[in-house]
This record gives C-alpha cells, sequence and structure tokens, in this order.
C-alpha cells in the first residue's frame, strides 16, 4: 500500500498570496484615512477646548473677576494663565479661576514639541489673513502644513 501525501500546489500557493496582496493593497490607504480623520477629529476637539477657555476668561474678565489695566481688553496675556489660573478679585479668600486642566496637544505638531509651542497665537488686535502674536491670545490656530479632509487648510480651522 502507498500512502498519498496531500499538502498545496505552488500554484494554490502563489495564488492566495497574489489575493493577500490585494487586499492589503486596498486596505492600506482606507486606514491611513481613518488615522488622519481620528487625527482630525482630535485637532477640531483640542481647538474646541482652547477657544472655549479664552472665551471663558474673556467673560470672567469682563464681568470684573479677573483684574485687568485700563489699555487690556480681558483676553489672557498666553495660554499657561488659562492653566495657572488667576485670582478672583471678588473673593475674599483669594480663590483663583482655572480654565484649563492642562493645554492640549497639537495632534498634527511633532511629538516632542511642548503644547503651549505647538500653537499658533492670534492677538486681538491682529487680522484673520496675517494672525499676528501679541500682548494677548485672542485666537489659537495649527500650525500643521497641508489641507483636511474637508478640503480646508488646517491653520485655518
Amino acid at each position: 500500500m502507498k500512502r498519498t501525501e496531500r499538502g498545496f500546489t505552488l500554484i494554490e500557493v502563489v495564488v492566495t498570496l497574489a489575493l493577500i496582496g490585494l487586499l492589503a493593497a486596498m486596505a492600506a490607504p482606507l486606514t491611513e484615512t481613518v488615522v488622519r480623520r481620528g487625527k482630525e477629529q482630535d485637532l477640531k476637539m483640542a481647538l474646541y477646548q482652547i477657544r472655549d477657555a479664552i472665551d471663558a476668561y474673556k467673560r470672567a474678565a469682563d464681568a470684573g473677576h479677573i483684574e485687568k489695566s485700563v489699555d487690556s481688553n480681558g483676553y489672557p496675556p498666553n495660554l499657561r494663565v488659562l492653566v495657572e489660573g488667576v485670582r478672583d478679585v471678588r473673593s475674599a479668600k483669594g480663590a483663583k479661576f482655572y480654565f484649563l486642566r492642562r493645554i492640549p496637544q497639537d495632534p498634527l505638531a511633532p511629538a516632542h514639541q511642548k503644547p503651549e509651542d505647538a500653537w499658533g497665537l492670534r492677538s486681538y488686535d491682529s487680522s484673520v489673513d496675517n494672525p499676528r502674536e501679541g500682548e494677548d491670545v485672542f485666537d489659537v490656530y495649527s500650525h500643521a502644513r497641508g489641507k483636511g479632509l474637508n478640503g480646508i487648510a488646517y491653520k485655518d480651522w
């Protein structure tokens, strides 16, 4: 009696590997899009958090809770103030207002960059088309180059 061995032929293995390669080639762009979409959602959320904190600081300054000079417009002098807090001038105990727990990282910035250095800052007296830093922080933007999946440049978000 002869024993016959069963296995795959070379043609079957090559066809199987070709199909797996084709599926992987189709999935790679989709994976890149999913990762990019996630980073863009993180960017949108970080911008929302910082802008919300800037607006809350301005509301507190306008309500008289934060000490400001006569020539000040009520916006924070830098992003670090939003985390470190400011003294409530109406509080007898010297309580502080905190607007952020931490400065969010720009997900499109290099990982080694400090969060407060990753953002572009726009002062109150600079234009939208030509944002410049100044004595206050009116808005923030990303330094990331390129456009988002929505076709708008990251710096314009």
